[in-house]
């Protein structure tokens, strides 16, 4: 059988290791080992999104921690070469854009083992996002690479990557997402787990933020937290906090300002986040997985961020880039409010069905090897 190493590394990579490592788990041909970096340092959430989206504990976890972008990275390369020599699979499969998926990519590119990419071609076309530093690198340095939308592929043959090494698979997100929508608890439980005895009693709105561009420079995020002040009298608005978005509210001296406004949550696990995102009348984030989230469940999103790396979620989704400009998000929020926002619709092969074309793909890859 041939080895396929699975690399996850933090939040946003376990939505999308869920369902490749059941796939894989059914392959008559294929074994998988995973390696968990630990770049997600929060280990009670860790335990907690392992635990609910049934993913196998770790072969291994590398235990690296936070640290910058460049401490970071090299300190995954350093774990993760050791494993990579003593294991010795027949490839590396990385999900998304973090740290993790770069560094292991790169190991794995100079040892001369085949790197597997889900979720390629994404492009924001700015540089400025460590994210877009590392799709890109990523993407070269791999063999096999799977997209979620049809413009990705557009955007690797402009980088000059082989069309033959990509395919159009769907999106592993919303195999994990449908797979879960029943098992997402009622808001107000969420609420209550929160500490909020009693919530809002009709539609709520949900906020998120998280992206250095509005939570690092004071002002910036003074302004979103006016917008959010003034947005607060139309529609109750309820705002898990990002550890990195808490420590920069309470740095900047506003923090109490926000706890006026917003029903302010710790870091939700999954299926809670869920629950607040199928329910909301609206979203308004900078998270490139919840605009795929809400795209799937049709339900309004403002993206407060001057570009996407999804563009299908705006071009057939429910997603509407707002940047974060005071009247603009207003005056978008508050269309929705009145007309009920963008139907759109569910994108191509986004069916529940993606992890399953991707591990037929690496079978298929593999056999003539055989």
């Amino acid at each position: 059988m041939n080895c396929v190493m699975c690399v996850v590394g933090a939040r946003p990579n376990f939505m999308k290791i869920a369902p490749l490592m059941r796939s894989l788990a059914q392959s008559s041909v294929l074994e998988s080992y995973l390696v968990h970096t630990g770049q997600h340092y929060d280990a009670a959430m860790k335990t907690a999104f392992f635990e609910q989206l049934h993913i196998p504990e770790p072969d291994e976890d590398l235990g690296v921690g936070s640290g910058s972008h460049a401490v970071q990275t090299a300190e995954i390369m350093r774990r993760f070469e050791p494993v990579l020599d003593a294991r010795a699979p027949d490839a590396v499969l990385v999900v998304g854009d973090v740290n993790s998926t770069i560094a292991c990519a790169l190991v794995a590119a100079k040892k001369g083992v085949p790197v597997i990419h889900v979720e390629a071609g994404l492009r924001s076309f700015d540089r400025t996002m460590p994210e877009e530093i590392n799709r890109v690198l990523t993407d070269q340095l791999s063999d096999l690479l799977f997209t979620t939308e049809r413009q990705a592929q557009e955007n690797l043959e402009r980088e000059g990557i082989d069309p033959a090494r990509v395919h159009f698979v769907g999106n592993v997100m919303i195999d994990t997402l449908l797979d879960n929508r029943p098992r997402a608890p009622a808001v107000a439980d969420v609420l209550a787990a929160a500490g909020f005895e009693s919530g809002p009693t009709g539609g709520f709105a949900v906020v998120t933020l998280h992206r250095p561009g509005n939570v690092d420079d004071p002002q910036v995020l003074g302004q979103l937290v006016g917008t959010l002040e003034a947005l607060s009298r139309d529609v109750p608005l309820l705002f898990p906090l990002h550890p990195r978005t808490a420590a920069r509210l309470d740095a900047a001296g506003l923090m109490s300002r926000a706890r006026e406004v917003c029903y302010l949550l710790p870091p939700l696990d999954y299926l809670h986040m869920l629950a607040l995102l199928q329910s909301a009348i609206m979203v308004l984030t900078d998270s490139g997985g919840i605009q795929e989230e809400t795209t799937a469940l049709g339900v309004p999103c403002l993206t407060l961020r001057p570009n996407t790396e999804r563009p299908i979620t705006v071009e057939s989704g429910t997603n509407t880039i707002v940047g974060a400009e005071r009247d603009r998000i207003l005056a978008a929020a508050r269309d929705v409010l009145r007309n009920g926002g963008k139907a759109g619709r569910i994108p191509e092969l986004w069916d529940g069905h993606a992890a399953e074309r991707i591990v037929a793909v690496i079978e298929d890859w593999f056999r003539p090897s055989q």
